[in-house]
């Protein structure tokens, strides 16, 4: 029996509609086919990676010949608890905590004035200059930076004016902190660090502030609370997620930088800069893979505390 023309356009809709009735009638095998290909880019490229370094980490490294023996051993490990690998991982925690509360300290009133108080242009304004920064190069901000805090630089001509160089000096004169001036010393560095992850604590605070409910401090007002004991028993507790929230993007970036520990500040190595230093100029690739877990293992275990904070709620 010969097909007609008409039939032959509803032929593809027939079968459309077939499958359109099968999947709905199915719609679990759609959710898994719909998410098939990113779970298999996700367990390839990203787990695949993380197995590979994992296992890198526990092979033996000969210093004599610069090869890589497969063979399953714990020295790496052992390795980073030397006085040298601990002062490196110390140094890069204690610096990523210092950034953190740092930009806790920023991000959360100015955020609050935002969400609370600025209004129209003002509020517009305020955002696009904290987000204006993401728009440029990264590497052109930290160089910048190293020009603003030379020794020659902005900074130091602007404090000169002042009258308070001696001041600098005296901060630069601290031992562990300081150093010739602010583009070579810890204090530098965390200026700059700051500076760089400030937007990532600044947006979840901010998204947290506007989600709060001014019916929530209404009624605690009418309760009889004072505006202060409004902030510390409402305000922060609901607002605190988004705190921590970004606290895991600043503590994180700073875990694993390595451009702004090169470029500003001294000699004394980060954690970033140990595994660049290790895979690639000594060509140890087991112990710079051992180094990059260390940071692996500690943002987990944050994440396991974000998460028991309500982080999450918060991203």
């Amino acid at each position: 029996m010969a097909v007609t023309p008409a039939a032959r356009g509803t032929l593809p809709d027939s079968i459309g509609k077939k499958f359109s009735r099968f999947f709905h009638a199915h719609p679990g095998l759609s959710i898994f086919l719909l998410l098939l290909l990113p779970f298999l880019w996700l367990g390839v490229v990203y787990f695949g990676s993380l197995g590979a370094l994992i296992l890198q980490s526990v092979f033996q490294y000969d210093s004599y010949s610069g090869r890589v023996i497969h063979i399953i051993t714990g020295e790496n490990y052992i390795e980073l608890l030397s006085p040298s690998n601990l002062d490196i991982i110390l140094r890069t925690a204690s610096m990523a905590a210092a950034v953190t509360l740092a930009d806790a300290i920023v991000a959360f009133p100015l955020a609050y004035y935002v969400v609370r108080y600025a209004k129209g242009r003002v509020k517009a304004l305020l955002y696009l200059a904290v987000l204006l920064p993401l728009w440029s190069s990264y590497i052109v901000r930290v160089y910048a930076w190293k020009l603003i805090l030379a020794k020659e630089g902005i900074l130091s001509w602007f404090m000169a004016q002042l009258g308070m160089t001696s001041l600098l000096d005296k901060v630069l004169s601290f031992p562990g902190i300081g150093g010739p001036s602010l583009s070579t010393s810890m204090i530098g560095m965390w200026i700059v660090f700051v500076y760089i992850w400030l937007p990532y604590m600044y947006l979840p605070i901010h998204a947290s502030l506007e989600r709060l409910s001014t019916s929530m401090l209404e009624a605690s007002a009418d309760l009889g609370a004072r505006p202060a004991s409004t902030f510390w028993r409402v305000t922060l507790p609901l607002v605190m997620p988004g705190v921590v929230a970004g606290s895991i993007f600043t503590f994180s970036l700073t875990m694993g930088d390595f451009i702004i520990p090169g470029t500003i500040g001294n000699s004394s190595l980060f954690i970033g800069q140990a595994v660049l230093r290790y895979q690639g100029t000594a060509g140890n690739i087991p112990l710079a893979a051992a180094m990059t877990v260390v940071p692996m293992v500690v943002m987990a275990l944050y994440l396991v505390l974000a998460r028991s904070r309500g982080a999450f709620d918060a991203l």
